[in-house]
């Protein structure tokens, strides 16, 4: 058996196909109604990756649905108030 048979870093970060995840983060999808461009998308991905712990937010137009992902999951009315300082409104988790 091999002496480290771990796909796991010692820094802790995982290597899934070819994307390195952190061990340990959470990732949450919510829906936000009122996105229709880049700029909403940009406007909701920086108030929420304001939030503490938060390290990436991919927001799609689209679809109104915003990933997240960070080191715990996020209080529920702090993304609310996030994506409402933004001008948006959160529908709650997709």
């Amino acid at each position: 058996m091999a002496e480290n048979s771990s796909c796991c870093t010692p820094e802790g970060s995982c290597h899934s196909g070819d994307t390195a995840v952190q061990v340990g983060e959470v990732t949450a999808t919510y829906k936000v109604t009122g996105m229709t461009c880049g700029h909403c998308e940009g406007a909701v991905s920086a108030e929420i990756g304001e939030l503490a712990g938060v390290s990436s937010v991919q927001a799609v137009a689209a679809t109104g649905l915003v990933t997240v992902t960070s080191k715990a999951p996020l209080d529920l009315e702090a993304v609310r108030s996030a994506v409402d300082e933004a001008g948006y409104e959160l529908a709650g988790q997709a």
